[in-house]
């Protein structure tokens, strides 16, 4: 498994927090998801053989927030 930290601009509430870290969920090979608010920041732990960053980027840009790295 692999540990990547993502730097999400534009969450701001609980609404936020849930959707991007359902629609990483959704992704086959992601198994843990931490969003923190206050930091924009979002830990994601994943199986680089199922899922790609790619994958996780659109995913979030998909329900209206951008991905900055």
């Amino acid at each position: 498994m692999t540990e990547r930290t993502l730097e999400v601009s534009g969450m701001s509430c609980g609404h936020c927090k849930m959707a991007v870290s359902g629609a990483l969920k959704d992704l086959d090979g992601v198994s843990e998801v931490d969003v923190d608010l206050a930091r924009g920041k979002v830990d994601v732990t994943y199986d680089e053989a199922k899922v790609d960053f790619a994958q996780m980027k659109d995913a979030i840009e998909d329900q209206g927030y951008d991905v900055v790295k």
